[in-house]
């Protein structure tokens, strides 16, 4: 009997779940593939690299209809590696609350392939290990179904990139330039300072 109460517990949070809007990743299909043009450990810089991706509905899934799918979001993804002890880049079971793919790279309606875009890196993606995800939306711009460019665990297919640090070479030229000039300017005040008290005495 408590075993049975249980079961009719955990279906009504389950429903409830469901019609509260709340999807959790773990009921969706993966059926899309992902490819992106970088490679295994590649490192790529933002502000200056790009990725061309290239998507669509994945044909080894049998018994599966598109007709549901209505828009098409890729979004690039930490790595586990890249969320260690970063509250603020957690994965969620729920996607309400999830935090893994922050920066999206493409939002359109839904084509069944789509033959590739070109992604710039922007310039505030912080530096991370990534892979791209994407999740397609029924009517209700609810997630129906995903794909992926890694495994399961997310330790494969894996890319880095390489975040502005705020310096760059013309600031760190400036702030030498500007360094040299204080030091003359300090040191010419001096000997004129010198000179003037020796004409006085």
């Amino acid at each position: 009997m408590k075993s049975f109460l249980l079961k009719v517990s955990l279906l009504l949070f389950f429903l409830l779940k469901i019609t509260n809007g709340d999807v959790l990743f773990s009921s969706l299909p993966r059926s899309l593939f992902v490819v992106v043009s970088t490679t295994e450990g590649q490192v790529l810089k933002a502000g200056e690299d790009n990725i061309t991706v290239t998507f669509g509905l994945n044909q080894t899934v049998t018994n599966q209809s598109d007709e549901s799918y209505k828009k098409v979001k890729v979004k690039l993804c930490y790595a586990p590696v890249s969320q260690m002890d970063r509250k603020w880049r957690k994965t969620n079971d729920n996607l309400k609350k999830d935090k893994t793919c922050q920066f999206t790279m493409y939002n359109k309606p839904y084509e069944r392939n789509v033959e590739g875009f070109k992604w710039d890196i922007e310039k505030d993606v912080p530096t991370a290990t990534y892979f791209v995800r994407s999740y397609v939306y029924n009517d209700a711009d609810e997630e129906i179904a995903y794909g992926q460019t890694t495994n399961d665990k997310k330790s494969d297919n894996l890319f880095m990139i390489e975040g502005i640090s705020g310096r760059s070479m013309s600031i760190d030229i400036a702030s030498i330039c500007f360094s040299a000039f204080a030091l003359l300017s300090l040191v010419g005040f001096f000997f004129i300072e010198k000179r003037q008290s020796k004409v006085k005495s």
